[in-house]
C-alpha cells in the first residue's frame, strides 16, 4: 500500500509556529531583500548558520545595499570575508555585486540568476523561490536529508542525488507549496536543521512523521546513506612569521587565481605532499612555533611555523600590524609564531 505524500500544508502551518527567526528573513509570506537572500546564500555555502550570522551583520552595517558593496574596495570586502574560508566565494561575490549593481537589480529567472558570477543552481533555486516567489524546491543538504527520509530514499550519496531531486520536486508540486514557494524552502530548511537532524532526529514533533517513509520503517537514523570517502591526501610546508622592532608583521599576497587567491598570507614555502625545504625571508634567529593543522575540503595541511625578530622587514614583504583580518588558516599560524615571540619578550 503506497503511503501518502507529506503534506505541504502541515508543514507550512509548522514553519509559522517553529521557523527560525534569521537576520537575512522576512516574516512568513513576505518577501525579503533580494540582497540580504543572496548575501546569506553565498555565505552558508560550506559554512553553518551560527558561523554566517555574525558576518552577515558586518556586512549589512558596512554595506547596506548591494551598490554599496559593488563599489567597495576589494581589500575592505575580503578583510570582512576573512575567516568564513573558500575564498573563490568571496571573489565571486565581487563580481556579482558589481554585475547586479551594473543591471539595475537582480534578474527574476533561474536562468538569469544562474548567469551571474558565483550562483549556481542550487543558489539560484534558493534566491528565486525565497526572494522572487519563483515555484522550486532548492536542495541544500538539509532538504536532501529530508527527502530521502521522506521517500525512503536508500542509495548512497552521491549516487541518489538525481532521484532525491525528483523527490523533491515532488514535495515542492503540492499546491499549498506552489503558492508560498519562499516559505516553503524555508520550512524545508528549517525541518532539517531542527528536527529531522542528521542523528537522533527528532521525530515525534515532526509534523511529516506520519507520511515519512523512513520513519515508518524504522530507518530514520539511517539515511540518507552515503558512500564512503576516501582519506584526504596531506600537504605541508613552512611559514614564517616575522615582526620587527615597531610590532609590525610581514605578510605577502597569494596570486589572484586559485586556493586563497588574492589574500594576505604569511610568507612561507609551497604546500606538497613532502614538505619543501624551509628557505627564510631574510636572516634571524628563527624559532620553533609547532605546527598548525588546518583542514580543507580535498586536503589536510600541515605547516610548521617558524617565528624571528627582524630589525627591518625584507623587500617584497607588506607590512601590517597584527590584527589585519587574515583566512583561517593564517591567522592560526600567525598567533603560533607571535605566542613564542611573546614567551621569548624580556620581561
Amino acid at each position: 500500500m503506497s503511503r501518502s505524500l507529506p503534506s505541504a500544508e502541515n508543514l507550512l502551518r509548522w514553519y509559522h509556529v517553529h521557523r527560525r527567526i534569521l537576520p537575512w528573513r522576512a516574516g512568513p509570506g513576505t518577501l525579503p531583500d533580494p540582497y540580504h537572500v543572496w548575501l546569506s546564500e553565498i555565505m552558508l555555502q560550506q559554512t553553518v548558520v551560527a558561523t554566517v550570522i555574525p558576518y552577515f551583520h558586518r556586512f549589512i552595517e558596512r554595506f547596506p545595499t548591494i551598490s554599496d558593496l559593488a563599489v567597495a574596495v576589494d581589500d575592505e570586502i575580503l578583510g570582512l570575508w576573512a575567516g568564513l574560508g573558500y575564498y573563490a566565494r568571496a571573489r565571486n561575490l565581487i563580481r556579482c555585486a558589481r554585475a547586479v549593481a551594473e543591471a539595475g537589480g537582480f534578474p527574476v529567472t533561474l536562468d538569469g540568476l544562474r548567469a551571474l558570477p558565483g550562483i549556481g543552481p542550487y543558489t539560484a533555486a534558493a534566491i528565486g523561490a525565497i526572494a522572487f516567489d519563483i515555484p522550486v524546491v532548492p536542495v541544500d543538504g538539509n532538504v536532501e536529508r529530508v527527502t530521502a527520509r521522506m521517500f525512503a530514499i536508500e542509495e548512497a550519496l552521491p549516487a541518489a542525488k538525481d532521484a532525491i531531486a525528483v523527490a523533491a520536486a515532488r514535495l515542492g508540486a503540492q499546491a499549498a507549496a506552489q503558492s508560498s514557494p519562499g516559505d516553503f524552502a524555508q520550512a524545508l530548511f528549517d525541518l532539517g536543521a531542527t528536527v529531522c537532524t542528521p542523528r537522533s532526529p527528532s521525530c515525534m514533533v515532526c509534523p511529516w512523521r506520519d507520511g515519512c517513509a523512513a520513519h515508518a520503517r524504522g530507518l530514520s537514523a539511517d539515511l540518507p546513506r552515503k558512500a564512503k570517502r576516501a582519506a584526504r591526501p596531506v600537504r605541508r610546508g613552512t611559514v614564517f612569521v616575522m615582526q620587527d622592532r615597531s610590532g609590525m608583521i610581514g605578510l605577502r599576497r597569494r596570486p589572484p587565481r586559485g586556493l586563497l587567491g588574492g589574500m594576505l598570507e604569511v610568507p612561507g614555502t609551497d604546500w606538497e605532499a613532502t614538505a619543501p625545504p624551509p628557505v627564510p625571508p631574510c636572516a634571524a634567529h628563527w624559532l620553533d612555533a609547532g605546527t598548525i593543522i588546518h583542514v580543507f575540503t580535498h586536503f589536510e595541511l600541515r605547516l610548521t611555523v617558524k617565528a624571528g625578530r627582524v630589525a627591518a622587514l625584507p623587500g617584497g614583504i607588506v607590512a601590517a600590524p597584527p590584527d589585519t583580518p587574515l583566512p583561517t588558516v593564517m591567522r592560526k599560524a600567525l598567533e603560533a609564531g607571535l605566542a613564542v615571540l611573546d614567551e621569548r619578550s624580556p620581561k
